[in-house]
């Protein structure tokens, strides 16, 4: 099981109502479904990616979270997660928006744009950073944003987004301190 699937199945309660924001091929709410028996549901844009959710059991609906959440009502779901969508995004500003409209509570996992490898390699080879959390150059990559873990914070409390939790982690497991510093991905749980 992926690191940061496994820190957001013990965010969510059994039983819950999930909308996941660019679900990928679906893995997450698959687990989701089987380990804390939720009624889940994706969102997604690649068509590819619809037909591995479709294989496993998932229903997904073809779309753009950048065009918003207008099919849903306010806080239908407990949760709405945006895991590694938000730098893949126009206007994070707006989905971040709607998905706290949608839900109750969001669960946003980020690649830290900002931890000590990326900043060596900027430092010392004067290069674009490529890691193991950020496998791609600079001309194929799909992240438009690249934003770190003050960012994100900074950007919630500007916006009076509360952060109930945030863990922090890289390939090894979860980081005790300077979250910003060593962690390649970070996942907060935030509500309005």
């Amino acid at each position: 099981m992926r690191i940061d699937h496994k820190y957001i199945l013990e965010m969510i309660e059994p039983n819950s109502h999930v909308l996941d924001l660019g679900c990928g091929d679906g893995e997450l709410l698959s687990l989701l479904m089987k380990e804390r028996n939720c009624r889940a549901a994706g969102i997604e844009i690649n068509e590819k990616e619809i037909y591995k959710c479709v294989e496993r059991g998932v229903s997904v609906s073809h779309g753009d979270i950048d065009s918003g959440l207008a099919d849903y009502s306010d806080k239908r779901f407990d949760y709405v997660i945006l895991n590694e969508s938000l730098q893949e995004v126009l206007n994070p500003e707006k989905v971040i928006a709607e998905a706290l409209r949608v839900g109750k509570k969001a669960i946003v996992g980020i690649p830290n744009f900002c931890n000590l490898n990326a900043r060596l390699q900027i430092f010392f080879l004067g290069r674009v950073p490529v890691t193991e959390g950020l496998p791609y150059k600079w001309y194929n990559t799909p992240n438009l944003r690249f934003l770190s873990i003050k960012d994100f914070r900074d950007f919630c409390t500007e916006r009076s987004i509360t952060i109930e939790c945030e863990c922090a982690f890289d390939a090894k497991g979860k980081i005790a301190f300077a979250h910003n510093i060593f962690s390649e991905i970070a996942i907060f749980l935030i509500h309005k």
